[in-house]
């Protein structure tokens, strides 16, 4: 029977790439959402002392889990298609706890306000579809689609799940982050192993790493890679579809960065490079 790789391999290299370029522009139209992250104009780090924020009605302050809001005379805030100051007068609403990694959004006018917990801290984003970033977005160079970079693997589970620690994007906090276990294959005669988090889908992987490439014709940081693996631990690990986080295009985000043992020494030359935005400020 054949393994994954060969199966994916077996199709003729223009289908190979058409099938990338049908994934990467689905995963372009996403990335270039009215309210996505290059919508983003602003990030507040929220406190204890209430504060004004740009790009944001009210003013906004966190303590013990609870972000509290308070809504003057003419501010508007929705939420779920709700007003939350109904009469205009003026009111105070709060929210939370929210859990690490989740958020929720609140919308003004066309513009999306985004309440998250990142790092144990509280942000707040504004999303406005009229953000220069994204209206004048060109899309992503990426290496041409090379079926030798998509190479079969296992999933190797850890007995009990793994904590693991990141940095980030932005100094000054850390991620924390479930890892289920590593991803082990070969790729050009080189035997290598990923550490491996849980996916935002039920039943995917996602993997953080760099390479030779970084900071050359990939982003620095990191990329990300999603895996799917079958019920017997098989995997394909098709590095033409390593993508950008956020933070390669803007730094109002808040990335995680790799592992060290995700750090590869190999050139992976396959996948998103260095986005336009970032060229052009090298």
């Amino acid at each position: 029977m054949p393994t994954p790789t060969e199966t994916l391999q077996a199709s003729t290299p223009a289908a190979f790439a058409a099938e990338w370029r049908e994934w990467h522009a689905a995963h372009e139209r996403l990335r270039a959402d009215p309210h996505g992250f290059l919508a983003v104009t602003h990030l507040h780090w929220l406190g204890s002392a209430a504060a004004s924020l740009d790009g944001v009605p009210g003013t906004w302050s966190v303590e013990n889990d609870v972000v509290t809001v308070v809504l003057g005379a003419g501010e508007s805030l929705l939420r779920d298609g709700h007003e939350l100051n109904p009469d205009g007068v003026g009111t105070t609403v709060t929210f939370g706890p929210i859990a690490e990694r989740d958020g929720l959004n609140l919308k003004v006018g066309d513009a999306v306000v985004e309440l998250a917990k990142r790092g144990g801290e509280y942000i707040v984003r504004p999303r406005h579809p009229g953000n220069p970033l994204l209206n004048e977005y060109r899309g992503t160079p990426a290496y041409a689609p090379d079926a030798s970079f998509a190479v079969s693997g296992t999933f190797v589970p850890f007995e009990v799940p793994r904590p693991t620690t990141v940095g980030a994007a932005v100094e000054g906090i850390q991620h924390v982050y479930e890892a289920p276990g590593e991803l082990h294959f070969t790729l050009a005669g080189q035997d290598l192993l990923l550490t491996a988090f849980n996916g935002h889908a039920p039943g995917t992987l996602s993997v953080l790493f760099t390479d030779a490439t970084s900071g050359k014709t990939t982003y620095t940081a990191n990329r990300s890679l999603t895996v799917v693996p079958n019920a017997d631990g098989s995997v394909v690990l098709d590095f033409n579809r390593a993508v950008n986080l956020p933070c390669a295009y803007t730094d109002l985000a808040t990335c995680p960065l790799p592992p060290a043992e995700n750090r590869l020494a190999l050139a992976i030359e396959a996948g998103e490079q260095i986005p336009y935005e970032r060229q052009e400020q090298q």
